[in-house]
């Protein structure tokens, strides 16, 4: 069977999308659907459950499938996660599924780890190496800092160029999709640095009322995390910002879709117009 053959057969396959209720998972599961091509979203809760931790569910959930999306949770950068990440890989590829579409962390060593254990798979592969989304600020972690109007945060002066996950929907289905995109990595990020001042300053101006920033300690940090049940371990991210590794803007987007991505004030603008902020 030539290389041709197998890919055009993958894309008559089903697409299986692990975190397909996510932030990036939902929007790609969406714009597959809407291309009218199958899709099992990988969740605890499917009618063919996928868990990662739980590898006899990896089977069921693979039937049929010639393409995945993976995305891993809590963070691939996690100790232990580019091991899972690898054996998961092995196993899809041994069950029909040759097309892998990873989604990465810039910077993050253990994820770089994770990508190789994937690429070792044998697999058709695309990693899309991701800087912080903007949609932390609607959807998860700084939700609620939002709502309460203060963004206390340990990030000093250092900047990030937020991308937007509508953007990595896009690259990601691309990649799914595209023979042209196997073999590459994909760093994408949004159009510009912007500190955590100036995004308090965005979301205020975004809701109409005040959103400050206030610069905190790792430890106290860690500690807010820990007294809210959320993993520790997200402290020490906010090393990837602090350290300046990630201060740069990269252009994946425009690599693999030939456009600009997304700002950072049309997301906020388009949010609080859907009402999430409102208090």
């Amino acid at each position: 069977m030539t290389q041709t053959t197998q890919n055009a057969q993958a894309e008559t396959k089903t697409t299986l999308v692990i975190g397909g209720t996510g932030k990036t998972g939902r929007k790609v599961a969406e714009r597959l659907a809407g291309k009218g091509l199958p899709v099992h979203i990988g969740s605890r809760n499917a009618d063919r459950p996928f868990v990662w931790e739980d590898p006899a569910t990896w089977a069921g959930a693979l039937e049929g499938v010639g393409a995945v999306y993976i995305t891993y949770y809590p963070d691939l950068g996690f100790p232990g996660a580019a091991e899972v990440v690898g054996e998961f890989s092995a196993f899809a590829v041994a069950h029909g599924a040759r097309r892998l579409v990873l989604l990465s962390g810039r910077g993050e060593e253990g994820a770089r780890a994770g990508e190789e254990k994937m690429k070792e798979s044998g697999a058709d592969w695309t990693v899309v190496r991701s800087s912080w989304f903007n949609q932390n600020f609607n959807e998860s972690f700084f939700l609620e800092p939002v709502l309460a109007g203060e963004l206390a945060l340990p990030t000093g002066d250092a900047v990030e160029p937020f991308v937007d996950t509508d953007d990595i929907a896009d690259v990601a289905v691309a990649a799914l999709t595209g023979d042209q995109h196997i073999g590459k990595t994909y760093e994408v990020s949004g159009p510009r640095l912007l500190s955590f001042q100036d995004v308090a300053t965005e979301l205020s101006k975004a809701t109409g009322r005040e959103i400050s920033y206030i610069p905190v300690s790792i430890d106290d940090y860690r500690a807010a995390l820990a007294e809210h049940g959320q993993p520790v371990e997200f402290a020490d991210l906010f090393g990837l910002i602090l350290d300046g590794r990630n201060a740069h803007l990269v252009h994946g987007v425009e690599e693999a879709l030939g456009r600009k991505p997304r700002d950072f004030s049309d997301f906020a603008r388009d949010a609080a117009a859907g009402g999430v902020w409102n208090v």
